[in-house]
């Protein structure tokens, strides 16, 4: 399971789908044995075939190491340490996949000639080393000497990394997937009141703009692949022209809205990696 301090406000959805997922699993045949996150890393979890939620450090390296040994670990450790935000943004920027303008930046540096040259104002600044723990680790600005601040900020609390991006116009829309099968679910968060620090605000109620739901969904489905993750969720912007951006991509969210409905899905992605492995 996910250890607390990488469930902000979400302690409980996070709990409910990996407990959703293990009964199901438990309905196919599954032995399935919970652990906690400390646990995990304190090297008490045995078998190979390891499902988890995790985000410590620690917990990332013991992924890989068990993942390079031959167990079956979903999501991959590699694609857990892919998500966190300076390596996300270079994978999906590298890939082509749709993704806001963005600067990848020291946090002791100065950036305020660099923002006013891309012509950047508005712009949301994100600590690049890792994944978001607080409310601070994600701050919206509104121009380059206030941006100057937030970074110096950072910088100040121990975090030397940062990724800067443009702040995009449009409708705000939260999606949940599962690699390799049909599940694929979205919604409008702000009109849900579904929120983590309460950033949806910022965009605001949505106009309602009309996107391809299939092009939506193929682009994640693509930054899920190029990720390594195989149950992923995320934010993305629509724009005025239907236009879509994905601004964030997560391994593993709570899928609270649609909880009931994914944890099939989740599962039978479980038992069809298993197969392939076996058959490999």
């Amino acid at each position: 399971m996910r250890a607390g301090a990488y469930s902000p406000n979400h302690i409980g959805n996070d709990a409910a789908i990996f407990n959703a997922v293990a009964e199901q699993l438990r309905k196919r045949g599954c032995e399935v044995n919970i652990y906690s996150e400390e646990q995990f890393i304190a090297r008490q979890v045995d078998g190979h075939i390891i499902l988890n939620m995790c985000r410590e450090q620690r917990s990332i390296a013991l992924l890989q190491q068990r993942e390079d040994a031959g167990d079956i670990v979903i999501n991959s450790g590699y694609g857990i340490e892919n998500c966190t935000r300076e390596r996300m943004t270079r994978i999906l920027l590298g890939s082509g996949i749709p993704y806001p303008e963005s600067l990848m930046v020291n946090t002791d540096e100065g950036v305020r000639d660099a923002l006013v040259a891309a012509k950047i104002t508005q712009c949301w600044i994100k600590r690049g080393d890792f994944h978001a723990m607080h409310k601070e680790d994600v701050s919206y600005v509104r121009h380059p000497e206030e941006a100057q601040e937030v970074l110096q900020e950072y910088f100040l609390r121990g975090i030397k990394r940062a990724v800067i991006n443009r702040h995009l116009v449009g409708d705000l829309v939260k999606f949940y997937g599962v690699a390799g099968t049909p599940f694929f679910f979205w919604f409008y968060p702000f009109e849900a009141g579904h929120s983590k620090y309460g950033h949806e605000a910022i965009n605001g109620h949505a106009k309602g703009l009309k996107f391809d739901k299939e092009y939506l969904h193929g682009i994640c489905a693509k930054a899920a692949e190029v990720l390594d993750v195989k149950i992923y969720g995320g934010d993305c912007i629509v724009a005025a022209d239907g236009s879509i951006r994905i601004i964030d991509f997560n391994d593993w969210p709570s899928f609270a809205p649609c909880r009931t409905e994914a944890a099939p899905y989740i599962a039978k992605c479980v038992m069809q990696t298993i197969r392939d492995k076996k058959n490999s």
